[in-house]
C-alpha cells in the first residue's frame, strides 16, 4: 500500500446515504474506537496533565462522529475526579441527530465547524480530533490547523490512522461481519488507505507541529502552545 488514496469519498458522507446504516455506524464507532484508536492511553499520557480537581478544564472535541470519544473522556476525567468541560462539533446534522438520542452528562454538542468557533471567539484550553485528518483536502488541512491553534490556549492532539499494509489487513478481517449493515467495513478500509504515513504527514504540516506514531499504526499530529 504506497499511494494515498485521495480521490475516493465514504459512503458516510453521501448526503443520501441509507440512514438506517448511517445510524447503525455511528453506534459502532464506539467499538471500532476502543478497539483500534487509543484514546484511554492518549487521556493518561496528553488529557490528563492539564485537568485539575477545582479548576474546570475546558476540551473541544472536532468532529465529533458518533460522539463516544467526547463521552469518554469527561467520563474518564470525572472517575478521577478531575473538572472538565468538553464541547463536540460536526458540521453533519446528522452526527448532531445522533448524539441527542443518547446521554451524555457534561458535553455540549453543537453543528459547526472550527471555523465558526474562531469567528466568534472561542477559546479551549485543549483541542483533539480522532480520524479527521484523512478526511480533509490540502487546503482543509491547513485550515483546520491554524484554527487548532487559534482554539487552543494549551495543547492540540490530533489522532489519526497510518496507513499499512498490516492494519488493513487486520481491520478487513475483523469488519467484514459488519459489511452489509453498516458502512463501518467499507469506509473504515477506505479511511487507511486515505490515511498518512508519518513522513508524509509531516512534510505538509507547518513548523511547530510534531508528528509521532503510535501503535497500532497511528499518527498523532500535536502542537503545545504557550500559555495565552
Amino acid at each position: 500500500m504506497t499511494w494515498r488514496d485521495t480521490v475516493s469519498r465514504e459512503l458516510m458522507d453521501d448526503p443520501d446515504c441509507d440512514p438506517d446504516r448511517l445510524e447503525r455506524t455511528y453506534r459502532q464507532f464506539r467499538t471500532v474506537n476502543r478497539l483500534f484508536s487509543g484514546w484511554r492511553r492518549l487521556y493518561r499520557q496528553w488529557i490528563r496533565p492539564h485537568l485539575d480537581t477545582d479548576r474546570p478544564t475546558t476540551l473541544l472535541d472536532v468532529g465529533f462522529g458518533g460522539g463516544d470519544i467526547s463521552r469518554a473522556l469527561t467520563r474518564w476525567a470525572a472517575r478521577d475526579r478531575l473538572i472538565l468541560h468538553t464541547t463536540a462539533i460536526d458540521p453533519d446534522g446528522r452526527a448532531l441527530e445522533h448524539v441527542r438520542r443518547l446521554p451524555a452528562a457534561g458535553v455540549r454538542f453543537e453543528q459547526a465547524s472550527s471555523a465558526d468557533l474562531v469567528a466568534r471567539g472561542d477559546r479551549y484550553d485543549l483541542v483533539i480530533s480522532n480520524h479527521l485528518l484523512h478526511h480533509l483536502e490540502p487546503d482543509g488541512l491547513a485550515a483546520l490547523l491554524a484554527d487548532s491553534r487559534a482554539l487552543a490556549r494549551r495543547l492540540v492532539v490530533h489522532n489519526d490512522l497510518s496507513r499499512g499494509r498490516a492494519g488493513y489487513g487486520f481491520y478487513a478481517v475483523t469488519t467484514w461481519p459488519f459489511a452489509r449493515r453498516s458502512f463501518i467495513h467499507q469506509d473504515g478500509l477506505l479511511s487507511i488507505r486515505r490515511s498518512y504515513r508519518r513522513p508524509e504527514l509531516q512534510a505538509v504540516v507547518p513548523p511547530g507541529w510534531q508528528v509521532t506514531s503510535m501503535f497500532p499504526q497511528r499518527l498523532l499530529l500535536t502542537h503545545t502552545a504557550a500559555h495565552r
